[in-house]
């Protein structure tokens, strides 16, 4: 039969305004009787779930074999979020500084219960963890830092909040953006709109369907910054700034979407053989070209509604750049005379902005 108990551990709160932290040391290797890595996927109705990048199975090893070696310490602590199932109870005797209060941390256990069960998830160490977890000792104490948290969406927040002075993969902050809560920094919650757009594209019906590379799309193979850049231009100065609350940030996602998929999808028809490509074999859905072509949606549809675009218009403009693009061979011949490979255009602001310029003056003509 599984034991069930409270696990009680000597504490210190620490109140930071209207937030609250515990400061408490505990046994490394009883980490994993209450806590889980909550690891980013997708359910079936592909909602976001979890948050964690895999484990890295080398730095593990290497954590490891250090703290089996002789005088092996971990100076900084983990980070732990709880559910409402953990709680604190203060000393009999309050301290003299009013913002730290002694006491005990009591943790429920259940040892029947499934890792997504459990009263606590692992912000910040999950490397650290698993590699006390594997290590050949009886036991490791370690520090450890805890917060009481609403939900997934307030973890996400500290999860990227903890982790902005370290590298962090991109691909995995901007599919958490989307469904996160709370204080981020400012360039991170600018792209926060863009970043749900994004999803909205990648996960639904339409061209980019599967398309962008993300951590849970990773046979996508179109850059998501690439789709962030054309996305975050146009929310904030081309065609979807309309849809856009300036006061909150917020933006009406569903006609955003609409308009994005009313042009790209003839995109994608008009220019088909590029579209399908990878980037290596077409500069259409290389980030230059993405891009670039989000500069002609501002270019022909700011202003007007989706649904007031004449739409038949657009794709007789699109259908004039045949002639004159060369996604995916052939050279490109600039309007000042300048001549490139079809592969000779690069990711790079300089190219993007010559593309973009080359292009939005065609479908202007």
């Amino acid at each position: 039969m599984a034991d069930r108990y409270e696990l009680r551990l000597p504490a210190l709160k620490i109140v930071q305004g209207s937030k609250e932290i515990y400061c408490f040391a505990v046994d490394g290797k009883k980490l994993h009787d209450f806590t889980a890595v909550s690891r980013i996927r997708r359910d079936g109705q592909k909602r976001l779930r979890g948050y964690q990048r895999p484990e890295v199975l080398s730095h593990i090893r290497s954590i490891r074999r250090y703290l089996e070696s002789e005088g092996a310490m971990l100076p900084n602590a983990l980070v732990l979020a709880f559910d409402e199932r953990v709680r604190f109870e203060p000393a009999v005797r309050a301290g003299d500084v009013p913002y730290s209060i002694p006491g005990e941390l009591i943790i429920p256990i259940d040892e029947s219960l499934a890792d997504e069960d459990k009263p606590a998830w692992l912000v910040d160490g999950q490397q650290r963890s698993a590699a006390i977890r594997d290590a050949d000792v009886d036991e490791f104490p370690i520090a450890a830092v805890g917060f009481i948290a609403a939900g997934q969406e307030e973890q996400r927040s500290q999860f990227i909040l903890v982790n902005t002075t370290k590298p962090l993969p991109k691909g995995l902050v901007y599919e958490l953006l989307p469904e996160t809560t709370g204080q981020l920094p400012r360039s991170y919650a600018r792209r926060q709109l863009a970043a749900r757009i994004m999803v909205l594209l990648n996960m639904g019906d339409g061209p980019f369907s599967g398309r962008i590379s993300s951590p849970t799309s990773p046979t996508g193979n179109i850059k998501d910054n690439s789709v962030l850049k054309m996305l975050e231009h146009s929310i904030y100065e081309g065609a979807l700034y309309q849809y856009r609350n300036a006061t909150d940030g917020t933006g009406d996602e569903e006609r955003m979407l609409a308009h994005l998929l009313a042009f790209w999808t003839p995109v994608a028809s008009i220019f088909r053989e590029a579209w399908e490509k990878p980037p290596k074999e077409s500069r259409l859905t290389h980030g230059v070209g993405i891009q670039a072509m989000g500069f002609v949606m501002d270019r022909l549809t700011a202003d007007v509604p989706f649904d007031k675009v004449n739409w038949d218009d657009v794709r007789a403009k699109l259908r004039g750049l045949e002639e004159h693009v060369a996604w995916t061979s052939g050279t490109w011949t600039f309007a000042d005379g300048e001549e490139r490979n079809w592969n000779g255009l690069q990711n790079t602001s300089n190219d993007v902005r010559l593309l973009s310029s080359y292009l939005r003056a065609l479908v202007r003509r």
